[in-house]
């Protein structure tokens, strides 16, 4: 069924203003109605409005013919008596799992949940009208805690990973525990001259703000730790990374070192080049590689490390010129180079990670 409102500008900014102040005060069930409303103005049809909204196409009339006879007027709701109910403890179970599963699957355009999306899946699914005040505090004592997301791959090959969490891993370890090998997880860092930012305190509106100097040039970083003994090689630049310089930076592990050496690297392009295939190939007989899944920074230990020294080196600090960054960074890798304790340390969080014991 197709129905068509037309509003006048006056009209039009009161159904915001009104929008605004329902979104203010946690009235989800006018959210839904001043919504259903503006979408009508913009052309779609009931059906659609119904479906978006999770409502009931004879609702989306009776919002319409209110609006008609009473027109912004009509959008309140008196604020209901006594107690709300409550969800029983199978609605419960039941709301856990559905949160768990992601907004996705219950039909919402988003990949993260927020409070406001929670109390209306509440309201359709359960009929209960909770304040998003509540709904924060119903989350707590469902297991769930406030968290800021990550960013996932939708390249992701799930077999590839699981077959390396179940049989390429506990396979390279044992390979390189049988021949006392260096087992060097590998990755490159770029430290940036305009800085990185972190969580910090201050007073509550009041944003905390950090000089950056603005400029692109950034410090760049080969490097390797060795899973067994937390040992760190490194190998700082300023150009850019390449198979030349990867090259280089393997060559020189290779002159510091007589063990063995495995090493799980990812599918940069540098590091699957002919020029490299050829330079593992010349040295096949100490240095054996092995690639990681496509898109699995978590599975490499090194990413911990990154972190660390971003913390030590970067993180709130002005680098009015290169030279500055510089000397923080090379401090940070020197640090770390002579802590192969702490490092090693990160492996535990790695197999921890893994579900596996370290």
């Amino acid at each position: 069924m197709q129905i068509r409102i037309r509003l006048s500008n006056s009209s039009h900014k009161s159904m915001l203003e009104r929008l605004h102040q329902a979104y203010a005060a946690g009235q989800i069930r006018l959210v839904k109605r001043i919504h259903a409303l503006l979408a009508l103005v913009e052309g779609h049809s009931v059906a659609e409005v119904a479906a978006q909204l999770h409502l009931g196409e004879q609702t989306v009339r009776d919002y319409v013919q209110a609006f008609i006879g009473k027109g912004v007027d009509s959008l309140h709701y008196q604020k209901p008596s006594g107690c709300p109910a409550k969800l029983t403890k199978s609605q419960r179970k039941e709301l856990q799992q559905l949160i768990s599963a992601g907004p996705e699957a219950a039909g919402y355009p988003s990949g993260c949940w927020t409070a406001i999306m929670l109390q209306d899946l509440i309201l359709s699914r359960f009929g209960v009208a909770y304040h998003p005040h509540y709904v924060c505090a119903l989350l707590a004592q469902l297991g769930f805690s406030f968290q800021k997301a990550r960013f996932v791959s939708d390249h992701l090959d799930e077999q590839a990973r699981c077959q390396w969490h179940a049989e390429r891993w506990p396979e390279i370890l044992r390979l390189a525990q049988e021949q006392q090998a260096l087992l060097l997880f590998g990755d490159e860092a770029s430290f940036a001259q305009w800085g990185s930012l972190a969580y910090t305190w201050a007073l509550k509106g009041h944003q905390p703000t950090v000089k950056t100097s603005g400029k692109r040039k950034a410090y760049k970083v080969f490097g390797l730790i060795d899973y067994f003994s937390g040992r760190f090689f490194c190998k700082a630049q300023i150009g850019r990374f390449n198979s030349d310089s990867y090259e280089t930076f393997l060559s020189e592990v290779l002159a510091q070192t007589k063990a063995p050496i495995i090493l799980i690297q990812d599918g940069a392009r540098y590091h699957t080049s002919r020029q490299m295939s050829d330079f593992f190939a010349a040295h096949a007989d100490r240095l054996t590689k092995y690639q990681l899944p496509s898109y699995s920074p978590d599975f490499n230990p090194i990413e911990f490390l990154w972190k660390k020294i971003r913390k030590r080196a970067t993180h709130l600090k002005f680098f009015a010129d290169f030279a500055h960054l510089v000397e923080k960074v090379d401090e940070a890798l020197q640090h770390f180079a002579n802590m192969p304790s702490e490092i090693a340390s990160l492996m535990g969080m790695y197999c921890a990670s893994l579900g596996q014991a370290s």
